[in-house]
């Protein structure tokens, strides 16, 4: 019998490679960009040629795979996170976000000031919530977190954490959420429940529309 999740997981390989090549032809043109919920918060027509449903992460020439309970891969070479659970050694990615609501940006900055006062070993901001998670499931991070992301940032990607030995958090510790727009990737328990704790939530409407 045909084994149905090869045939999608090689069926969203060709698809991601496909949009691959869209994504590198357009890098020889010039970009058009548009604005969608702010100045800091863009979309190329390249974006939206690639914007059909791709449910998995692919990163200039690296193509990350994850499927439950079969392991998570990056071209083929599986993944697995640093193991590190001394927070006062984790490198954390994080990111400004698109809202530039003054109330928003103090948060946002005070959050990544507590953190830096652990102290932490670092903070980056690197692009996009599935590149970020990848990152934390590769080794390359101990751990991400944001918020005002959305279900599609961050579903794919989660799997592909939690398959290469991380974990996938809710920003206040709990749980992860795909509906909340908040997340924490780590990799481990220790430096995500650690960083919870030092978040100070941003007021989100939900993705599912549900209130808090």
């Amino acid at each position: 019998m045909a084994d149905q999740w090869r045939e999608a997981m090689e069926f969203a390989v060709q698809v991601a490679k496909e949009a691959g090549a869209v994504i590198r032809e357009a890098l020889k043109e010039d970009v058009s960009v548009m604005l969608k919920s702010s100045p800091a918060d863009l979309v190329t027509a390249t974006d939206q040629k690639v914007e059909f449903g791709v449910v998995y992460s692919c990163v200039e020439d690296k193509m990350y795979t994850g499927r439950k309970g079969k392991g998570a891969y990056c071209n083929g070479q599986k993944l697995q996170v640093s193991g590190q659970k001394d927070v006062t050694k984790s490198m954390i990615i994080t990111e400004l976000g698109s809202n530039r609501n003054p109330e928003i940006i103090k948060i946002v900055l005070s959050n990544m000031e507590r953190l830096l006062c652990i102290p932490i070993h670092g903070i980056r901001a690197v692009g996009t919530a599935a590149v970020n998670m990848c990152l934390v499931a590769s080794g390359g991070a101990d751990a991400y977190y944001e918020m005002g992301i959305h279900c599609w940032d961050m579903a794919a990607a989660a799997v592909i954490v939690t398959e290469a030995g991380g974990v996938v958090l809710d920003a206040k510790g709990g749980p992860f959420d795909l509906m909340s727009c908040r997340v924490i990737a780590a990799s481990s328990k220790e430096i995500g429940e650690r960083i919870s704790k030092e978040l100070q939530l941003i007021p989100l409407v939900r993705d599912d529309g549900k209130k808090e």
